[in-house]
């Protein structure tokens, strides 16, 4: 059995090198993640039960370590490995977005950002700082729980902006229902904090919130003001 087990981990592997993860399932992905912490255990049930309890490989990557543990087979370090990958992915789109020279379009933004935040559960409210010429300077995740009026801080933008030397705000925020209409308090959010914006003579560029494959930009609805 050890040997059939050995046999089927080599397949998975060898094909991986030869064409990377196209025509994988999603639990012959997560069980390739898990032999990397088990590598002489047979890591297909375990894999096939986090999909069913977590739906999608996505689900399984953003389920936190104490969901996790609670599949039978997953332990602590097969745990922490599929965390970390979710980690070092997040990391990997942020320096991605650093690379570029400067922000071209609320669709590039989408592009950058969707990954690490499609399947928060939480709210973030991320801010791209911008330098004079449209340059990233930095991404910094300011709010998280519920984003309304009383959540949002101009005072904490301004000030992150000026420690930054940003003259330039891209903020950025999820909606874990999925649907990426902007709400009253979205809204009022984006009035206050352009406001804020002028008055210390920082453009503030567009609110972008990410839903389910999709997106609104403020900026490209006329709703910047």
């Amino acid at each position: 059995m050890e040997q059939k087990d050995a046999g089927h981990r080599k397949r998975l592997r060898d094909k991986f090198i030869r064409v990377g993860l196209d025509g994988f399932h999603d639990y012959e992905i997560v069980e390739l993640l898990l032999t990397l912490g088990t590598p002489r255990k047979d890591c297909k049930q375990p894999a096939k039960e986090a999909i069913k309890r977590f739906k999608t490989l996505r689900g399984v990557l953003c389920a936190s370590i104490d969901e996790l543990v609670e599949v039978h087979g997953i332990g602590p370090n097969n745990a922490f490995g599929l965390k970390l990958v979710q980690e070092v992915a997040r990391l990997f789109l942020k320096e991605k977005i650093l690379e570029k020279s400067h922000i071209r379009s609320s669709g590039e933004v989408f592009d950058y950002l969707y990954h690490s935040m499609r399947d928060l559960k939480k709210e973030v409210f991320k801010v791209i700082f911008l330098d004079g010429k449209n340059r990233i300077i930095e991404v910094e995740d300011l709010f998280q729980g519920t984003i309304n009026t009383s959540a949002v801080y101009p005072r904490e933008v301004i000030k992150r902006a000026l420690k930054n030397h940003a003259t330039g705000l891209i903020f950025v925020h999820n909606h874990p229902s999925g649907s990426p209409e902007p709400s009253e308090s979205d809204r009022e959010i984006t009035k206050k904090l352009s406001s804020a914006g002028k008055v210390m003579q920082i453009n503030v560029f567009d609110h972008i919130i990410i839903g389910d494959n999709r997106y609104f930009s403020f900026a490209d609805n006329g709703l910047m003001v």
